[in-house]
């Protein structure tokens, strides 16, 4: 194990400024960016497993949570990174806000701006959410989900973990299954894969399908066993109800039977296969439990620890982008 001194130098070595004021998309992360923060999310992935897991990075500045939807891991995993980098941390609770009196996005973008927050972390149910309130704050702001669109964050966790277990990303078979059409998880992940050189392919039901879905790049499959067939990478996806309006599958059962992963499917996929989900998992319904809980093919734990890591990577080099006086306005930068 190496040093607290050692690991501090090596994330000193590794830091550097984001090219953009915010974080949005993975359509802004290319792929020297992207392997940057991943080399740096990877000196922090050691720190956290140090006793002494703070490091000064953030001192002084102020991160606020803004989540409109529920969420364990990526809030709390922000909150952490916050943290552990020396930044002050807000957690804003919307539900007991002036939000819930019917105060809108805009007026409460500005409220909290002059608060003078240095970072702003924000999850919607609106696509483009993130990207309107990027242009009303003087802050970084960093998309953790909005709507169906995007989760940056996620993807650069996911391409570390798999970077992680493999050694690499380019070159890799990754199927991504399930419920395509309602994910942002899914919309990250082909972009940056695809980025980092992976060959991705798309699992799952044609309802379940977005449209447009040809012009991603990506081959699709509507059975689940030919289209993981050789994958080194199986990343599971959770059924989005909440977000369906109407009948996409017949049942959970039904749903289980033809693109849940078990152990007979996955027995298509590569030897050395290893199995992602973004959590929150449905059991049985998406995915097995002698599955997900395999210690020697599921990543899936792995991803949440990473998490913490890459959420620092990119708070860090945020926060380096404003300290190196780059310009703050536009939502593009």
């Amino acid at each position: 194990m190496p040093t607290a001194a050692a690991i501090e130098d090596e994330i000193a070595a590794r830091s550097f400024a984001f090219p953009h004021r915010h974080l949005l998309s993975v359509t802004q992360i290319t792929r020297p960016v992207a392997l940057q923060l991943l080399d740096l999310a990877d000196a922090f992935a050691t720190l956290n497993r140090m006793s002494e897991k703070k490091v000064a990075a953030l001192r002084g500045r102020t991160m606020v949570n803004l989540f409109f939807e529920n969420s364990t891991r990526t809030q709390s995993s922000f909150e952490l990174a916050a943290k552990r980098l020396g930044a002050d941390s807000v957690n804003m609770a919307t539900r007991t806000s002036s939000i819930a009196k019917g105060e809108t996005l805009i007026d409460t973008a500005v409220t909290l701006n002059a608060m003078q927050p240095d970072l702003l972390v924000v999850r919607h149910s609106a696509s483009g959410a993130a990207s309107l309130l990027s242009q009303k704050v003087s802050c970084s702001v960093v998309n953790a989900g909005d709507g169906q669109h995007e989760h940056p964050t996620q993807a650069l966790l996911d391409a570390l973990a798999i970077r992680r277990a493999f050694g690499r990303v380019e070159g890799l078979k990754v199927a991504i299954c399930g419920d395509v059409a309602h994910s942002r998880v899914a919309r990250s992940n082909v972009g940056l894969l695809q980025t980092l050189g992976a060959e991705v392919r798309l699992v799952g039901p044609p309802t379940l399908m977005p449209s447009g879905v040809d012009r991603w790049g990506v081959e699709v499959f509507h059975d689940m066993r030919a289209g993981i067939a050789g994958a080194d990478v199986v990343m599971m996806l959770r059924l989005q109800l909440e977000r369906m309006d109407g009948s996409f599958v017949p049942s959970p059962r039904e749903y289980f039977r033809f693109y849940g992963l078990d152990v007979e499917k996955l027995a298509c996929a590569s030897p050395n296969v290893r199995v992602m989900h973004p959590g929150p998992m449905n059991r049985g319904v998406e995915i097995d439990s002698v599955v997900a809980d395999d210690p020697h093919i599921s990543l899936i734990q792995t991803q949440v620890e990473l998490g913490v890591a890459t959420r620092m990577a990119v708070l860090s080099s945020l926060s380096a982008h404003r300290s190196n006086g780059a310009p703050t306005e536009g939502a593009a930068q």
